[in-house]
């Protein structure tokens, strides 16, 4: 008897062993993730100009519930008093309002913009809709001190960043200098902290027939693109306009997938931005899904080169072996997937 007791626990320990090495096994394609490390991400944006970038906070939360990321900071380049307080309410909704965040002092597009209004929303029964900490009156760090601050923390080669505004803020860090904060420039902090920076700027095809169009995030802190596409020091992919516009983010989505609560600040948000139906593109969102999945085929890759951007605003790759600059390109099969992706990250619901 003991002897059959002791082959069943046998069989089961080997069977166990089996089940582990297969899960490790799948694992290592991509399909599940075990004891992965979470990557170190910050996320700079002009959020309040469009709704895409309070998409992209929705997949960015969801892959932090997923432990795909680890969201270090928040930077903001818009330079509207609400912005600080709305980013502050859209991390409390996902149960994250610690996160810090840093602001632009630019004067760059400093309107309040059509949905950063929903920080002073209330509910039927006048309690605040959207609870935050950060008011519009309360002191709020400059984004270059909480991108120092978050670098010199953080581990050699580590850190993600997704640009989904102008290059404000990240111009101005390259530009700093040693402080109580580091004794490494800014240049530095960058090129010894940084792995990959995702930006969303810049049009790499030809835009309705105009070789010359000059899009939105470049033109409009056009010496801040120009400064970090010649300065920085760590690979720079862009996604440029036209990946944005391949792939629209379906209206249906915003009508059916946000349900599960009364108020939702990403449903709320587009629907004052533009209502359904429009399908609004999803520029910024895609900037972040390849900042964190650059390995799974989301998106194909030009050639290695270098980014340059005209006085006129127009975007200028020049291929080089070596270069460090790369731009994101978009398969009719791969459109269908990211549209998929980007709906089922940015609409699901909150960890806490």
């Amino acid at each position: 008897m003991r002897v059959v007791i002791d082959k069943c626990f046998d069989i089961l320990r080997r069977g166990i062993e089996i089940a582990v090495v297969a899960w490790v096994g799948i694992a290592g394609q991509g399909v599940v993730t075990l004891a992965k490390e979470p990557i170190p991400f910050i996320f700079d944006t002009d959020i309040g100009n469009d709704v895409d970038d309070v998409l992209a906070m929705g997949v960015i939360h969801s892959l932090q519930s997923r432990g795909e990321l680890n969201l270090l900071a928040v930077t903001i380049t818009k330079d509207a008093k609400e912005a600080a307080p709305f980013v502050d309410a859209l991390n409390t909704f996902y149960g994250k309002g610690d996160i810090p965040i840093g602001i632009a002092e630019s004067k760059v597009t400093p309107e309040k913009g059509k949905f950063l209004g929903l920080i002073e929303a209330k509910t039927k029964d006048g309690a605040v809709r959207y609870p935050h900490d950060l008011t519009i009156d309360k002191p709020v760090p400059s984004a270059v001190e909480v991108l120092r601050r978050t670098l010199a923390n953080a581990k050699d080669k580590s850190v993600v960043i997704a640009q989904v505004g102008f290059s404000t803020n990240l111009a101005a860090l390259l530009d700093s200098v040693a402080d109580d904060i580091s004794p490494l420039t800014g240049l530095e902090l960058a090129e010894k902290k940084v792995r990959l920076l995702s930006v969303m700027a810049g049009a790499f095809i030809p835009i309705d027939g105009n070789q010359r169009f000059g899009e939105y995030n470049v033109v409009q802190d056009l010496k801040a693109a120009q400064t970090l596409a010649q300065r920085w020091p760590s690979p720079i992919v862009y996604s440029g306009f036209e990946i944005g516009i391949a792939v629209p983010y379906p209206a249906e989505s915003i009508v059916n997938d946000y349900q599960y609560v009364e108020h939702h600040p990403l449903a709320e948000s587009y629907v004052l931005y533009e209502p359904p139906p429009h399908n609004r593109p999803t520029w910024d969102l895609t900037s972040v899904l390849y900042a964190i999945y650059p390995d799974r085929k989301y998106f194909d890759l030009s050639e290695e080169g270098r980014v340059e951007f005209s006085d006129d605003g127009a975007t200028i790759f020049k291929p080089k072996p070596g270069g460090n600059h790369r731009y994101l390109k978009l398969s009719e099969l791969q459109k269908v997937r990211v549209i998929e992706a980007l709906v089922q990250l940015s609409s699901q619901p909150p960890v806490k």
